[in-house]
C-alpha cells in the first residue's frame, strides 16, 4: 500500500473517523498495495461519493455497503427552535416569577406551537410552567401534560344546610379518615378495592405496556396522592340561586377533592416523556419539551394512554365522593369536575390544534370549574367566559408563591397551627410545605382573571385531610 495515503488523508477527499474510515484503510492495505496514490484516491472518492455502483464488486461491496448504511441511519439532529418566541398573553403578570416566564418563552419559540398563555397562578415547573397553556399542531409534549396526568378537582354539593354539619365534627372526621388513603404508594388491599367500570376499558388491552399496569391502577382506584392532594369537607355560599345547577340562594355543605391518576399516571408520564426526548432532539434548554407527533405510532399510544389516566383519575374521584356520601346518608344537590394537566383537541384562529395545559382549567363559555384557594383560603366554583386571549382557559388555583424547600425553612409547626385556627380549619396530615402561607393570594388572583370566569359560588374549607408526611406522588 502507498505508506503517504493515512485516514487524514481520506477525512480531506470526504471520509469521516469512525468504523468506514478504518475498514476504507483495510481494504486498500489488503487489495492495493501496488496502486499509484492518485488513482487509488480517485477510486475511493468514487466509493464515497456513488457506493451503490460498487454493490457487484467483490472486494469493495463491504465498504459500499457501510458508506449506503450510514447515509441511511437515522439522524440525532437537533430540531432548531424559532428565532424569536412568539407572542402569548399573560393574566396576572405581577404576581409571576421570571422563572416561569422563562419557561414559556422558550415554549413559545417550538417550531409546532400556535399559541400560548400564562395564567395568574403560574410558576416554574418542569418544562413547561404550571399555569402555562400551550397550543401546538399535531404534536403532543408529555411535560406539557405533566406527570400526574388528568389531575382535577370534583365538587360534590349536599342537601345538608350549614348549621347542620357545625357540632358534629367527630362524626365527619371518622369518615374521612376512614373513606381516603394519601401519599405516594399507598393502595387498597383485598376487600378494601373499589370496583369501577374504567378498570374495563379496552385501553388497557392497547398495548403491553398499559396492560402491565392494570393491576396497579386497580390496587390505586379510590387514593390520592401526596403534595398539594386532598379531601376536604367545607361549606360553600351561594350569594343567588344558580338556574344551571338548579340550587337556591344559601350555604350547604360540599365535599372537595384533588387528586389525580396515582402511580398509574406518573409511569405513563415516565415512559413517553424518555420516549419523547429519544426520537424528537431539541437544545438543552428546551429539552423537556420533546414531543410527539399525533400521527406517529408513539403519539397515537401516548395519547390513548393519557385519556385513559384521565378517566381513571375521574375514576378515582367518583369513588372516594360515592363512598362519603353513602357515609354521611347525603344526597348530592349537583356535582362538579374539571381537570388540568391534559391535552385537548380544540379549534385555535380556524384550525385544529393540541391545547395543553399544565395546571389550568378548562374555562370556554358555560363551562364549570373550581379554583381552589389554599386550606385556609376561599375556593371558587366558576363558569368560563371562553375567552381566546387565555386560549379559553383559567388557573387551578393560587399557585405557589413559595417553593417546598423555602417553605419547611421558614414556616414553623406553631406559625401553621396559629392560621388553622384563626379559620376555624381542621387539619389532617399535610407537611409545612403546603402551609397557607405558600400559596399567592387567591383574592389577587382571581381578580386577575376577571375576563376569564364568573364566580358562582363560594367555598370555605372546614375539616382538610392531606398525605400525612407531604410526600409527592411518583
Amino acid at each position: 500500500m502507498n505508506t503517504t495515503i493515512t485516514g487524514k488523508t481520506l477525512i480531506e477527499i470526504g471520509y469521516t473517523d469512525g468504523k468506514i474510515l478504518g475498514l476504507a484503510l483495510d481494504i486498500m492495505k489488503a487489495n492495493f498495495a501496488d496502486t499509484e496514490e492518485k488513482e487509488l484516491l480517485a477510486l475511493f472518492k468514487k466509493i464515497k461519493d456513488y457506493p451503490e455502483s460498487f454493490l457487484d464488486d467483490e472486494i469493495l461491496h463491504t465498504l459500499a455497503t457501510e458508506i449506503i448504511e450510514a447515509s441511511n441511519a437515522p439522524k440525532d439532529e437537533t430540531i432548531a427552535l424559532l428565532n424569536d418566541a412568539k407572542p402569548y398573553s399573560i393574566f396576572g403578570a405581577d404576581y409571576i416569577e421570571e422563572g416561569a416566564r422563562s419557561q414559556m418563552d422558550i415554549a413559545m419559540k417550538l417550531p409546532v406551537t400556535a399559541g400560548g398563555a400564562l395564567m395568574p397562578d403560574a410558576h416554574q415547573g418542569y418544562g413547561l410552567p404550571i399555569g402555562g397553556v400551550l397550543a401546538t399542531r399535531n404534536a403532543i409534549i408529555p411535560y406539557g401534560v405533566g406527570v400526574d396526568i388528568g389531575c382535577r378537582m370534583a365538587l360534590s354539593i349536599f342537601d345538608i344546610p350549614e348549621k347542620h354539619y357545625f357540632g358534629k365534627d367527630a362524626m365527619y372526621k371518622r369518615e374521612l379518615i376512614a373513606f381516603t388513603k394519601f401519599g405516594a404508594g399507598q393502595n387498597f388491599n383485598g376487600n378494601e378495592k373499589a370496583d369501577h367500570e374504567v378498570l374495563e376499558n379496552e385501553a388497557f388491552n392497547s398495548t403491553h405496556f398499559l396492560k402491565n399496569l392494570h393491576g396497579k391502577a386497580w390496587a390505586q382506584l379510590g387514593t390520592s396522592g401526596g403534595g398539594n392532594h386532598f379531601v376536604e369537607w367545607g361549606i360553600i355560599d351561594f350569594a343567588a340561586r344558580d338556574e344551571v345547577l338548579n340550587i337556591d340562594k344559601g350555604r350547604y355543605l360540599a365535599l372537595l377533592t384533588h387528586s389525580g391518576s396515582r402511580g398509574f399516571g406518573a409511569t405513563i408520564a415516565g415512559h413517553y416523556t424518555k420516549l419523547a426526548k429519544e426520537i424528537c432532539k431539541l437544545p438543552k434548554e428546551a429539552a423537556n419539551l420533546a414531543y410527539l407527533d399525533l400521527n406517529s405510532a408513539e403519539g397515537q399510544e401516548y395519547w390513548i394512554a393519557m385519556n385513559l389516566a384521565g378517566d381513571y383519575a375521574s375514576a378515582c374521584h367518583e369513588v372516594i365522593h360515592k363512598r362519603l356520601t353513602k357515609a354521611i346518608g347525603a344526597k348530592v344537590l349537583a356535582r362538579v369536575e374539571n381537570h388540568h394537566n391534559f391535552a385537548w383537541k380544540e379549534m385555535l384562529d380556524g384550525e385544529e390544534v393540541i391545547v395543553h395545559r399544565k395546571g389550568a382549567t378548562p374555562a370556554g363559555k358555560g363551562v364549570m370549574g373550581i379554583i381552589p384557594g389554599s386550606m385556609t383560603a376561599p375556593g371558587f366554583l366558576v363558569r368560563g367566559k371562553g375567552e381566546m386571549s387565555s386560549i379559553n382557559s383559567a388557573s387551578h388555583g393560587a399557585g405557589r408563591q413559595m417553593s417546598r424547600t423555602k417553605a419547611l425553612q421558614s414556616i414553623t409547626k406553631s406559625d401553621m397551627k396559629a392560621i388553622l385556627k384563626d379559620h376555624n380549619v381542621t387539619l389532617i396530615g399535610a407537611g409545612l410545605d403546603e402551609a397557607p402561607m405558600a400559596y399567592k393570594d387567591i383574592h389577587k388572583v382571581m381578580a386577575a382573571q376577571t375576563a376569564l370566569v364568573d364566580v358562582i359560588a363560594t367555598f370555605e374549607p372546614k375539616m382538610v385531610r392531606m398525605a400525612d408526611d407531604g410526600s409527592r406522588e411518583d
